[in-house]
């Protein structure tokens, strides 16, 4: 017989999975709606594409300019590509046009962010349903119609909350729920917050870590509804209905730059770091309403810097500071490493690795644990600024972005003669 306290879990498990399936990943499997696609792990659930590239890259589709300086990546659904760029001291949104890259429209929704590396936004827009949630660099924060470019509310999240921007600009991609935004501002008493999606109103803020480029992660864990930052300081889960602190966990944490995203299965969750820092694998573990963290292993052997692995099967994919690296999940057992294209950035679709440098080289490599075994490459021809934005795979198309340029590459099946 069930106690009424486990089925009680039982039912807000299943309520979480509820959450998830009604959130921004319930879309076509075509689609790449937010940061990393779907689920925010970098999987695309594209299939039927090609399984190796003739000399000198798959199709080129389509190129287009307008994009405007930035390192903001892609999201695409409703037959739309939508990301954000700046000109002049202006950030905006925009959407392009998904079979021809015409651009559709662009909307002003915040202050341009200028640095040392690189002007412009870094996040990555989040469709869901008819709505486009963004933030830029400097803080502004946007509900925008996402067939028409319209603002339904905007707030800056720094001025809000009386923070203060970082080094490299808030480089974090919203996290959409079914009922609200949430985001990291970093400020004192206002480390995160929820806002209300409808209007904007805030529904809860707490903590008071500096924030750091990373973006959160949904992942709930025995029926406690969870996100998953990872600030300047520690990664840190929280309740999503209350702001509430869950766990915390401080090892895996520099104190230049927290960049990539958290990676969950089941009840375990990787946090990694670069700067000579490293990658721990910690256990969650739920008690009623309580989330505790326990450290499973630490490892200097993949530190991501700008770019997260991608998890498939048992094992992590991932450049650990300038080095391609499959590393099991479970106990960091290193299978290979290898320089493959260059330090950049990378994501899965049907069977295969899609590699980015940083110095605009792509390639398609296997994603095995047997060996590094490329099927092909091609480079873009780039400007001064580092190639930061990642890669998209979508509608049988790879999507690149250098600064101003995008690039649209036909990788179906039957689109190229094979080798």
């Amino acid at each position: 017989m069930t106690k009424p306290h486990a089925a009680a879990r039982v039912i807000a498990a299943a309520i979480c999975v509820f959450i998830l399936s009604t959130s921004v990943s319930n879309r076509a499997p075509a689609d790449w709606p937010q940061w990393r696609g779907r689920n925010r792990d970098g999987i695309s659930a594209e299939k039927g594409l090609l399984k190796s590239w003739p000399r000198g890259g798959p199709p080129l589709a389509w190129k287009a300019a307008g994009a405007g300086e930035g390192y903001s990546s892609f999201a695409v659904a409703n037959g739309r590509l939508y990301t954000l760029g700046a000109r002049g001291s202006t950030e905006y949104v925009m959407a392009f046009d998904l079979a021809t890259g015409r651009k559709l429209w662009e909307t002003a929704q915040g202050t341009r962010f200028s640095n040392d590396q690189g002007d412009g936004p870094r996040g990555t827009p989040v469709v869901d349903g008819n709505h486009l949630f963004a933030l830029g660099a400097s803080g502004d924060l946007s509900s925008i119609e996402a067939a028409t470019g319209k603002i339904v509310w905007k707030v800056n999240v720094l001025r809000h909350f009386g923070g203060s921007n970082i080094r490299w600009g808030l480089s974090e991609s919203p996290l959409v729920l079914p009922d609200r935004v949430l985001v990291a501002p970093g400020a004192r008493g206002a480390a995160f917050a929820a806002f209300r999606k409808s209007d904007g109103n805030v529904l809860w803020k707490s903590g008071s870590d500096p924030a750091g480029y990373s973006s959160a992660l949904f992942h709930p864990v025995g029926g406690v509804p969870q996100a998953i930052f990872f600030t300047a300081v520690r990664a840190v889960g929280v309740d999503t209905r209350d702001g509430r602190e869950l766990w915390s966990y401080s090892r895996v944490a520099n104190r230049t730059a927290n960049i990539a995203t958290p990676i969950a299965r089941g009840d375990r969750v990787f946090l990694s770091s670069d700067y000579g820092t490293g990658a721990a694998l910690l256990q969650l573990s739920a008690t009623g309403n309580r989330v505790s963290a326990s450290e499973i292993y630490f490892t200097n052997d993949m530190r991501n810097h700008h770019a997260t692995a991608v998890l498939v099967g048992d094992h992590l994919y991932g450049f650990s500071s300038h080095i391609l690296t499959a590393m099991r999940f479970d106990d960091a057992q290193v299978a290979w490493r290898d320089r493959s294209v260059g330090k950049g950035s990378l994501i899965f679709a049907d069977e295969r690795l899609y590699l980015f440098s940083e110095r605009g080289v792509v390639g398609l490599a296997e994603a095995t644990p047997s060996g590094y075994r490329e099927h092909g490459r091609f480079e873009i021809r780039t400007g001064n600024s580092p190639t930061w934005s990642h890669p998209v795979v979508a509608e049988g198309k790879l999507f690149l972005r250098d600064q101003d340029m995008l690039y649209a590459y036909d990788v179906r099946a039957g689109s190229a003669p094979q080798k």
